[in-house]
């Protein structure tokens, strides 16, 4: 189980955020990623992930930086009520794939299982961590988002976010409780912008602002 909790931003705030964490002693930071990202959704309308029912992402991720490449095959699915709560609860299910190998996942993944691409959508994550907590600054072409995930997957879980929500200032009724793909649509629709399936920096796309 994974549990977060998440905050956006205007994208101007990403210094004010990184030198507040980066001030913060007991944090590490692990630099800065190119992350792409492609959602698939299954095949048959009868395990539509992203129903209510199922309420699931499956995703292929590629992460680049200037020393390593690294992707990722990962389930991701929202608990029954996540939205009741101030941390969010996930089932997540993560395996790594050697990088060289990524035009033939896309390859039986489109080709083989037939499996519908849905969206995909690029960003920059900046992140920082010790042994009981990870925190990344994630940069959408949209806007920033913060995230502060447990490590410690028993009962204190609830107790290390809180520590960190004290340490950035943090109000959980700030927090956002869905995925950024519903962020982005709701961006969409107050700003008058096309939904698009590819959400890129070289795209026009709304801004948190």
């Amino acid at each position: 189980m994974e549990h977060e909790i998440r905050f956006y931003y205007p994208k101007i705030e990403y210094s004010n955020w990184y030198n507040t964490l980066n001030d913060i002693q007991i944090l590490k930071c692990n630099g800065k990623k190119y992350e792409k990202t492609i959602q698939y959704n299954h095949p048959n309308k009868e395990f539509d992930f992203y129903s209510k029912k199922i309420d699931g992402r499956f995703r292929v991720r590629l992460s680049k930086c200037d020393t390593e490449s690294k992707l990722m095959i990962s389930w991701k699915r929202r608990l029954p009520k996540t939205s009741d709560v101030k941390i969010n609860t996930e089932e997540e299910v993560e395996l790594s794939i050697n990088p060289l190998e990524y035009d033939n996942l896309i390859f039986l993944l489109n080709n083989v299982l037939h499996m519908n691409q849905v969206e995909c959508y690029e960003r920059y994550r900046t992140t920082f961590s010790n042994s009981e907590v990870e925190i990344a600054l994630d940069e959408y072409p949209f806007g920033l988002a913060l995230e502060i995930e447990s490590k410690d997957d028993g009962a204190n879980f609830e107790k290390v976010i809180d520590k960190y929500m004290e340490l950035l200032g943090l109000d959980y009724n700030d927090s956002y409780k869905l995925s950024w793909d519903d962020k982005y649509e709701e961006l969409c629709h107050e700003q008058n912008v096309d939904v698009l399936k590819d959400v890129l920096f070289e795209n026009d796309m709304p801004e948190i602002k």
